[in-house]
């Protein structure tokens, strides 16, 4: 009787696994879970942020901010998987897949992407190149360990759960971001180089100039030495529209030029050029008339569109 007893607690002791790798599995769980949580989180709760960084690794427009909230959901439920012991392996095999497939799609589009910025995460700059697909080898590595001598997961029910909760964080984020909103609303669209531009996420300067004008072309000059960071340009010439792109080369200015002065003059009047309107998340932030002196770099460090 006793020995057929010793059998179940003898086999239950052949699955502890040794203290070494106990504690690799929880190491290596706490550390790909911090990544896929910043990151995750960053994009729940910046989603148009994330959506115009999204956009700059090829993403078409249209579908930029539907997919920083679904990667932000997955992200972030991945990394609270990943902490919870029952779950862990959902988590690490999750979380897996997830990096095998921003791996397979850098790869693809590396020589598009080479050099530029992978808006991984919020802080952190990932050129791609060489060394983004070395860390990203690392952290699936960080994945397979948590994974592979994590307990099997179970309860599907209370996971489903936890997916829920970070659903609901992630369209009440969205929608407080929304509703914060003010200002007057952009068009959608603009036309550039004879396609759509979206007007509508991330932060936007409108510079309306006129190519002959020496006061547009100085005010020009003075803020393509600004550092813009995420801001994007948008160069409006409200005459002789074809001398813009060598106002642009003359000027230093980085950006993109479009004709639709008339569409915008409807929405953002002016009185005079050189004048501008910050746009953010496709709302009128502030509309700026000075260009003299300190201005308007002094103003758009303020509104936090150059550093």
């Amino acid at each position: 009787m006793n020995h057929s007893m010793a059998q179940p607690e003898r086999a239950l002791a052949s699955l502890d696994l040794p203290g070494w790798k106990t504690a690799l599995c929880w190491v290596a769980a706490i550390l790909i879970s911090l990544a896929f949580l910043i990151s995750g989180l960053w994009k729940i709760t910046d989603a148009p942020g994330a959506a115009v960084r999204m956009a700059q690794v090829r993403i078409p427009e249209t579908l930029s901010l539907p997919s920083a909230i679904f990667f932000g959901i997955a992200e972030t439920f991945t990394g609270v998987l990943l902490l919870v012991p029952r779950f862990r392996r959902w988590g690490a095999w999750l979380g897996s897949l997830l990096l095998l497939a921003f791996l397979v799609y850098f790869a693809i589009n590396y020589n598009a992407l080479r050099g530029a910025e992978c808006s991984c995460f919020p802080w952190v700059k990932r050129l791609v190149g060489p060394g983004f697909f070395v860390g990203d080898a690392i952290m699936l590595v960080l994945a397979v360990v948590a994974g592979i001598w994590a307990r099997r997961s179970h309860s599907l029910r209370s996971a489903a759960l936890v997916l829920g909760a970070v659903v609901v964080f992630a369209l009440v984020s969205y929608g407080v971001e929304v509703t914060r909103q003010t200002g007057v609303k952009a068009p959608d669209y603009v036309t550039v180089d004879g396609k759509p531009y979206s007007l509508q996420y991330g932060k936007i300067f409108i510079y309306y100039f006129d190519p002959e004008c020496l006061h547009c072309l100085d005010a020009g000059k003075r803020m393509a030495k600004l550092n813009w960071g995420d801001t994007k340009l948008v160069a409006v010439p409200i005459e002789q529209a074809r001398f813009a792109p060598g106002f642009m080369q003359d000027t230093g200015l980085k950006g993109v030029i479009s004709p639709d002065v008339q569409v915008l003059k409807k929405v953002f009047p002016f009185v005079s050029a050189p004048a501008g309107v910050a746009l953010e998340n496709g709302r009128e932030k502030m509309a700026l008339t000075q260009f003299d002196g300190e201005e308007p770099g002094a103003t758009l460090k303020k509104l936090g569109f150059v550093y």
